[in-house]
């Protein structure tokens, strides 16, 4: 997936003139946490967050004069340094992007202007529907050899067992030459899954267990 299939292209923005005030009467009455900042060519200037605002208050808002303080511009706290992303780079790049830097949100931006913004609750909503873990299932976790084909195989048997596939993950096994292929499959007891991949000579290391049953 795309970033453009999943950014919310309604953004919320303030010029550097506006007020610190207008800042946070946007962010209450929109509930949001992050706003970007542009140029009047829709350019990004910055971006101010309410952490910024909070972080800022025993600076900028002292109690004598907290009506003047108020008027000042959001350029005085905005960060001005903004990583950006593109509407057409992928999910996980993005992903990456707010792991590697501890940031809340990403604005996106077409040919220097901005087009929309992802947010972490964005990214966490966007992960959940690949990982196909809103809809009813199972997951089960299965060790194999890091070769040519592998999910081929695992594909196919699951297949031939009228199981349909909802989600598949692929991350690095502790042992070398091995890997651990995470299904989502559309069965809330994949307990027939699990004994004919044993069957069949898989490793199946995790699986929802059910009341009962025999391991």
């Amino acid at each position: 997936m795309i970033v453009e299939e999943m950014m919310n292209q309604d953004v919320i923005t303030l010029n550097p003139s506006a007020t610190i005030a207008d800042a946070i009467n946007l962010i209450r009455t929109h509930n949001i946490r992050h706003i970007p900042i542009v140029n009047h060519d829709f350019t990004i200037a910055g971006i101010v967050s309410d952490r910024d605002i909070r972080d800022a208050s025993p600076s900028i808002f002292q109690p004598s004069d907290l009506a003047n303080d108020l008027h000042k511009p959001v350029a005085d706290l905005m960060t001005r340094n903004v990583i950006t992303a593109h509407p057409l780079d992928f999910v996980e790049e993005i992903a990456g992007i707010f792991y590697e830097h501890n940031i809340g949100c990403v604005p996106i931006v077409k040919e220097h202007k901005l087009v929309g913004i992802v947010t972490e609750k964005d990214m966490l909503h966007t992960l959940i529907q690949l990982t196909g873990a809103h809809q009813p299932g199972s997951q089960i976790e299965v060790k194999v050899d890091d070769r040519p084909g592998i999910l081929a195989e695992l594909a196919a048997l699951l297949k031939n067992s009228n199981i349909n596939i909802l989600s598949i993950l692929v991350y690095p096994s502790p042992t070398i030459n091995e890997k651990i292929l995470v299904f989502r499959i559309q069965t809330l007891n994949p307990m027939m899954v699990v004994t004919k991949l044993k069957q069949n000579g898989y490793n199946v290391i995790n699986w929802p267990q059910v009341p009962g049953a025999s391991s």
